[in-house]
């Protein structure tokens, strides 16, 4: 997978916890999981920017590209 997600990165540099977050977004932990382990196919744009807002940060600062190669 080329793109990873950082989601617990920026959770333990926000000393945030993942039921804190999903409270805040209101998404179940099932689905936090699923992107926290980057089994996720997909994030809605309106999702991303909750999570953008609740931690604080940018786009960038969850999602990285990384080659495959």
């Amino acid at each position: 997978m080329a793109i990873v997600i950082n989601l617990d990165v920026m959770l333990a540099k926000r000393k945030m916890q993942s039921k804190e977050l999903v409270e805040i977004l209101g998404i179940t932990p099932a689905n936090l999981s699923i992107l926290k382990t980057g089994k996720a196919k997909a994030i809605r744009f309106a999702t991303l920017e909750a999570i953008c807002e609740a931690l604080d940060c940018q786009p960038g600062d969850i999602l990285e590209y990384k080659s495959d190669i």
